[in-house]
C-alpha cells in the first residue's frame, strides 16, 4: 500500500475554477426534501436537546441511486426518483417511531440477503430494522438479541472476526434520564445546559453476529467494556495494515480510544500510546464526529476528529509506527476551525483531483454562547478544506458559493453522489432545524472519476471492509468500504475516486475482507462498476 511520490497537478486550473462558477448549490427545495428536526425542547434545558441527530445516504432499494434517511422521533425515508428529486415514502416503509431523542443510523446487510439493513440509535430505544425489499422494513430488535438501553449515538457495522457476517458497534454517551437531570447554571440563578462532565459515562457495546439473525453482546469478552467513556463518534480503520479492522472511538471530555484488533476476538486499547487520546496540551477534548482516510497517499489511514469550539479539528497523521501526530495545530485546518464546534466530519474528494479533502459540519450547543464568547456563534457555516498535497490544505468555504456559507446549527453530515454525475454531494442535518442537500457543482469538468459498488460472497454481502486500490499516471490511491464515521450518520457504501486529468487507469485491485485479492481489467473513467467477489478456487 506504499504510494509512489508524485507532484500535485492542475493547481492553477483548479484555482481558476474556484474563483468562477464552482460552488455547492442548496437544492433541498427543488429535491423536495421537506424536513425539520424536532429537538423536543421542554423549556427545562435537558441535555439531549442540544445533541441533534444524524442522517444517511444509502441505496436501500437496490436501484443504484442513493436514498436518504433523516432521523427524528419518526425517521423520514426519501426514495431517490433518479431525476434530482426525492419522494417521502415513510408511511409505507414500516420504519417505527422511536423513543424521545433519536440519534444515529448505521447501514449494512447483517444477514447477507443482498439488501442493506438499518440500525437506528436513540436514548433508551435502539432499533434493528430488516430490509424486506421495496423500501419496506421490519423491526427485528427483540428477536435479534440486541439490547442497548443506553444513550446510543453513532454506530457502525463491521466484520471484526472476518467470519463473513457483519457485527455491530454502538457508541453510547452518558447516563442521563429526565428523572436524573441535574441543575447547572452559568450565573448561579438560571438553569443552563449541563456539560457531559456532570454525568457518568457508559460503555459502548459490541454485538457479535451469530448468524440466523441473532447477535450476542461481546463487549466484555472483546475487551471493549469501558464505563468511563462518553462516546459520540466511531470510525472503522485498519491503522496498522494487518488486514483486520480496528476501531477509533471519539469521546466527549474523556480520552479518545484506539482499539487494535488482536485477531482473536479481542481488542487492545492503545489511544494514549498512539497519541490520539488527548489534545496537544494533554487534556481530553470534546470530540464529536470522526472519519478515517488517506489524505496524503501514504498508504495509511489517518484520522479527522470534530472537536468543541476553542479546540480546533484534530487531524491525526498515521506515522506507520503505531503513532499518530496531530497536524492541525500547525496548519490552516487548525487556525480556521479553532472557533467552530464540529460535529459531522468526513474525508472526500470534492473536486476529483485525486486528493482527499476535509469537510466539517459546525454548530454550537448553547444558544446564548455569543453573549459569553463574542467571537463564537450558535449557528456556524460549514468548513471545507481543499487538499493542496504535501499535507497542506486551503479553506475554500468562501469560494464555493453563498449557499455553503450560510450558518447552521449543524450536526449530522454524510456524502454520496445522489445524482450519479460522478462527484460527491453533501447532506447535513441541523439541530431543531432543516436538513440541507448540497449538490456539488464545484468539480472541474476536465477532472475524471471512477466508482465501485462491491458485493461480497465469502465476505459480507455489503463488502464492508473491502479495499479498492487503483493506479493511474499520477500515482496510487485506495479506498475502503466503511459503515459508520462522521457524527450519527452514514455515507454511501460506494468507493469513489477522483482522477484529476488522468484518462487511463493502469490497474485496479480489490482486497476483500479475509485477504482474497481480485484484479480487474478494462476499467475506464467516467462510470460506476458493480463488482462481485469471485468464488475461491
Amino acid at each position: 500500500m506504499n504510494a509512489r511520490p508524485f507532484r500535485l497537478l492542475l493547481v492553477p486550473a483548479l484555482a481558476a475554477a474556484l474563483c468562477g462558477q464552482a460552488r455547492f448549490t442548496d437544492v433541498t427545495k427543488q429535491a423536495r426534501l421537506v424536513f425539520r428536526h424536532d429537538a423536543q425542547k421542554s423549556g427545562k434545558k435537558f441535555l439531549p436537546e442540544t445533541m441533534g441527530a444524524g442522517c444517511a445516504f444509502a441505496d436501500l432499494d437496490g436501484d443504484h441511486w442513493p436514498d436518504i434517511l433523516l432521523m427524528n422521533p419518526q425517521p423520514v425515508l426519501y426514495r431517490n426518483n433518479r431525476d434530482g428529486t426525492f419522494t417521502d415514502v415513510t408511511a409505507s416503509s414500516g420504519i417505527p417511531r422511536l423513543p424521545r431523542w433519536p440519534m444515529g443510523v448505521a447501514v449494512g446487510d447483517y444477514d447477507n440477503d443482498g439488501r442493506p439493513d438499518l440500525y437506528l440509535t436513540a436514548l433508551s430505544g435502539d432499533r434493528l430494522l430488516h430490509n424486506e425489499g421495496r423500501l419496506r422494513f421490519r423491526d427485528v430488535t427483540a428477536q435479534s438479541g440486541i439490547a442497548n438501553s443506553s444513550f446510543g449515538t453513532s454506530a457502525a457495522f463491521f466484520d471484526y472476526d472476518l467470519d463473513g457476517r457483519l457485527d455491530l458497534f454502538v457508541a453510547n454517551y452518558v447516563v442521563w434520564s429526565p428523572q436524573g437531570d441535574l441543575f447547572c447554571s452559568l450565573d448561579g440563578v438560571n438553569k443552563s445546559y449541563c456539560t457531559p462532565e456532570s454525568y457518568r459515562g457508559v460503555s459502548s457495546r459490541l454485538f457479535h453476529n451469530l448468524g440466523n439473525g441473532r447477535f450476542e453482546d461481546a463487549t466484555k469478552q472483546a475487551g471493549l467494556y469501558d464505563p468511563t467513556s462518553k462516546s459520540l463518534g466511531v470510525s472503522v480503520l485498519d491503522f496498522n495494515l494487518d488486514g483486520w479492522p480496528d476501531l477509533f472511538v471519539a469521546n466527549d471530555t474523556q480520552p479518545n480510544k484506539l482499539y487494535r484488533n488482536l485477531r482473536n476476538g479481542r481488542f487492545a486499547e492503545e489511544g494514549v500510546a498512539a497519541g490520539v487520546a488527548f489534545g496537544e496540551d494533554g487534556v481530553a477534548r470534546g470530540a464529536m464526529g470522526v472519519d478515517a482516510g488517506d489524505y496524503d497517499r501514504s498508504g495509511r489511514p489517518h484520522l479527522l476528529v470534530g472537536n468543541f469550539s476553542n479546540q480546533m479539528l484534530g487531524l491525526y497523521h498515521n506515522e506507520g509506527t503505531g503513532l499518530f501526530v496531530d497536524e492541525a495545530p500547525r496548519s490552516t485546518v487548525g487556525r480556521a476551525s479553532l472557533l467552530r464546534l464540529a460535529f459531522g466530519v468526513f474525508f472526500f474528494d470534492f473536486d476529483l483531483d485525486g486528493w482527499l479533502d476535509l469537510f466539517a459540519a459546525n454548530g454550537h450547543i448553547e444558544e446564548e454562547i455569543n453573549r459569553v464568547q463574542p467571537k463564537v456563534t450558535y449557528a456556524q457555516p460549514p468548513l471545507l478544506f481543499r487538499n493542496l498535497g504535501r499535507g497542506r490544505f486551503e479553506d475554500v468555504t468562501m469560494k464555493l458559493g453563498p449557499d455553503l456559507q450560510r450558518p447552521l446549527v449543524a450536526r449530522g453530515a454524510a456524502w454520496a453522489d445522489f445524482d450519479l454525475d460522478g462527484d460527491p454531494d453533501i447532506l447535513l442535518t441541523a439541530n431543531h432545524g432543516p436538513a440541507v442537500l448540497y449538490r456539488n457543482d464545484a468539480a472541474p469538468r476536465e477532472h475524471h472519476w471512477v466508482g465501485f459498488r462491491l458485493q461480497g460472497r465469502r465476505a459480507n454481502r455489503s463488502a464492508i471492509g473491502a479495499i479498492v486500490r487503483i493506479e493511474t499516471s499520477s500515482g496510487r490511491q485506495w479506498g475502503m468500504v466503511r459503515s459508520g464515521s462522521s457524527y450519527c450518520s452514514a455515507s454511501d457504501l460506494v468507493v469513489l475516486f477522483g482522477l484529476g486529468r488522468d484518462q487511463q487507469i493502469r490497474s485496479v485491485e480489490i482486497e476483500w475482507p479475509g485477504g482474497a485479492r481480485q484484479r480487474l481489467t478494462g476499467i475506464a473513467p467516467g462510470r460506476y462498476y458493480d463488482i462481485e467477489e469471485l468464488p475461491q478456487s
